[in-house]
C-alpha cells in the first residue's frame, strides 16, 4: 500500500475513534446521583395467598409511602443512590414498608407477624442482590428479631448489560431467589434457594453535579435576627403554605384500574402523584394551638366502566381539639355535594415544631355522608387510606417531601422476560455529544476506511496505464 494511503487511512481512522471515544469518556467520567424512581416486588405471590387465605385469616398493610401495583405487587418510591455507567455498578436504596400478620390468638397478637421496609438493590458486574430491613417473628417460638439491610435475595442478571450513559436504570421481571440469611429473616417459612416474585425496578439518573460559585451572601448579626423573627407564628394565625396527602382507599385504587372497572385516575389543579396518595397543595388558612381551618388546590377524578365517575376537589381540612376532618366538593355519576365532609381522623399533638404543624398517617374512617359520595360503595366508619397533613407557618418552613416514583412511565404491559434499559436516550447526560454504542462506532470506523481506500483506488484506476 503506497505511503500516502497509509496515511491518509491513519488520519480518518484516528479523527473517528476521537469522535466516538471522546463523548464516551466524559458520559463515564464519574459515578451519577439516582434520586427517583420506584421498585415494584411482591415478595411471594404464595405467601400474600397463604396470609389473607382462610389458614392465616390474615392480611398485609402499607407504609411510608409504600402502594400496590397490578394484582399483586408493592411498590416502594423515592429510589436514591448511585450509578456508574463505565462499570455498570448500581446502588438504589427505596422507601416504604410491608407488614403481614395472620393467625390471630384469642389475647389478639399475631403468631405470624413480619415487616419488609427499605429495599436496597446493589449490583456489581453480574452480582445482584436485594436487601431489606425485617422485622420477624419466629415461627414456633415467637422471638421477634429486627435486622437491618438484609442480603434477602440474590437478583439472576444473566445476559444483562448495566453498562450505559443515559437517564435511567430500568429493570424489568428480573428472577430473585431467597438467600440463606433471608431464609431465617423470613421466619423459617421458607428454605433458601425457593423462588420469590421477580423484582422490576425504574430510577432516575442524574448527571454529574457541576460545581458553581456560591451567590448566598454572607451572613450577618442583622440577617440572622431577620430569620429569627421570620420563623414566629404570625400573629394572625395565617399559614404561609400547606398539603394534605391521602390515597382515598387503597382497594378502591385497585378496583378502578382492575379487570372489573378497567379504569383511571386524572389530577388537575397542580394535585400531584405520589404513588400511594395524592398531594393536594397550596394550603391557605389559619393556625392557632392545634386548631387548623385550610383549603388545598387540586382535583382528582377516578373513572372506569359501569358508570364509575367520580370526582374529589375543593379540599378542606379542619382541626379541632385533636380530632380533624377532611372536606371535599363531590361531582360524579353518583350523589354529589359541595363540602362534603368525607373521613375524620386523629390530629393529636398537631403542633407546631420549627414553624411546622404536621400530622404523618393518621387513621381515618369514612363519614355516613363520605359513604353517601361513595355510592354506598362502603359503610360508614369503614377505615380509609391514612390522612398526613402538613402547614407551614413560616416562609422558610419546608413540607415533607413527596414519594418520588420518579419520570420513567409505567409499561402498558409487563416484559415477559428479564430485560435492562440502563441506557435511556442516545445523548451525553453531561453534554450533547452523541454517544454511540461500540459496535455502531466500530461499523462507522471501518465503514470510513473502506470509503477512503476505495476512492483512493478509483484515482488510481483513472491515471494508471491502460493495459491490453
Amino acid at each position: 500500500m503506497p505511503a500516502c494511503l497509509r496515511a491518509l487511512i491513519t488520519v480518518v481512522c484516528t479523527a473517528v475513534l476521537g469522535a466516538l471515544l471522546l463523548p464516551v469518556t466524559a458520559a463515564h467520567a464519574a459515578s451519577r446521583t439516582v434520586q427517583g424512581g420506584r421498585l415494584d416486588w411482591g415478595v411471594k405471590a404464595s405467601f400474600q395467598s397463604y396470609v389473607t387465605g382462610p389458614i392465616a385469616k390474615g392480611s398485609y398493610s402499607l407504609s411510608g409511602g409504600a402502594a400496590t401495583v397490578g394484582s399483586s405487587q408493592f411498590r416502594f418510591p423515592s429510589a436514591t443512590g448511585s450509578y456508574d455507567g463505565a462499570t455498570g455498578a448500581f446502588r438504589a436504596s427505596f422507601a416504604g414498608a410491608v407488614r403481614f400478620v395472620g393467625h390471630r390468638t384469642s389475647s389478639g397478637a399475631y403468631q405470624l407477624d413480619l415487616t419488609l421496609s427499605r429495599p436496597t438493590v446493589r449490583i456489581a458486574g453480574a452480582t445482584g442482590t436485594l436487601y431489606v430491613d425485617v422485622v420477624s417473628k419466629a415461627k414456633g417460638t415467637g422471638a421477634v428479631t429486627t435486622s437491618s439491610q438484609v442480603p434477602f435475595a440474590s437478583l439472576s442478571l444473566g445476559g444483562i448489560d448495566m453498562k450505559g450513559g443515559g437517564t435511567a436504570v430500568v429493570l424489568n421481571n428480573v428472577p430473585a431467589t431467597l438467600t440463606a440469611q433471608g431464609a431465617r429473616s423470613f421466619a423459617g417459612y421458607y428454605t433458601a434457594g425457593t423462588a420469590l416474585d421477580p423484582v422490576s425496578l425504574a430510577a432516575d439518573v442524574r448527571p454529574a453535579a457541576t460545581p458553581t460559585p456560591s451567590t448566598t451572601p454572607t451572613r450577618t448579626k442583622s440577617t440572622t435576627t431577620e430569620s429569627a423573627k421570620r420563623k414566629g407564628t404570625s400573629s394572625s394565625g395565617a399559614i404561609a403554605d400547606g398539603a394534605v396527602d391521602w390515597g382515598v382507599r387503597r382497594t378502591f385504587r385497585e378496583y378502578v384500574t382492575g379487570d372489573i372497572a378497567r379504569g383511571t385516575w386524572k389530577l388537575t389543579g397542580g394535585a400531584r402523584d405520589g404513588g400511594a396518595l395524592f398531594r393536594f397543595p397550596s394550603g391557605e388558612g389559619t393556625y392557632k394551638k392545634g386548631e387548623l381551618t385550610a383549603r388545598f388546590g387540586g382535583a382528582v377524578r377516578f373513572t372506569g366502566a359501569h358508570g364509575l365517575d367520580l370526582a374529589l376537589s375543593g379540599v378542606r381540612v379542619t382541626v379541632h381539639d385533636g380530632s380533624g376532618t377532611l372536606y371535599a366538593d363531590v361531582t360524579g355519576s353518583g350523589p354529589t355535594g359541595e363540602n362534603v365532609p368525607l373521613v375524620t381522623f386523629t390530629a393529636k399533638g398537631f403542633t407546631a415544631h420549627a414553624g411546622l404543624a404536621e400530622v404523618t398517617e393518621a387513621p381515618a374512617r369514612l363519614t355516613a355522608r363520605g359513604a353517601k359520595a361513595f355510592g354506598g360503595m362502603y359503610p360508614a366508619g369503614t377505615a380509609m387510606d391514612p390522612v398526613s397533613l402538613a402547614v407551614a407557618l413560616t416562609d422558610d418552613a419546608e413540607l415533607p417531601a413527596l414519594p418520588d416514583i420518579g419520570s420513567v412511565p409505567d409499561p402498558s404491559t409487563p416484559s415477559a422476560t428479564p430485560s435492562a434499559r440502563p441506557v435511556a436516550n442516545a445523548t451525553d447526560p453531561d453534554g450533547d455529544h452523541p454517544v454511540l454504542p461500540v459496535a455502531l462506532g466500530a461499523g462507522a470506523l471501518l465503514v470510513g476506511a473502506a470509503a477512503v481506500t476505495a476512492a483512493v483506488r478509483r484515482r488510481r484506476g483513472r491515471t494508471a496505464p491502460h493495459e491490453d
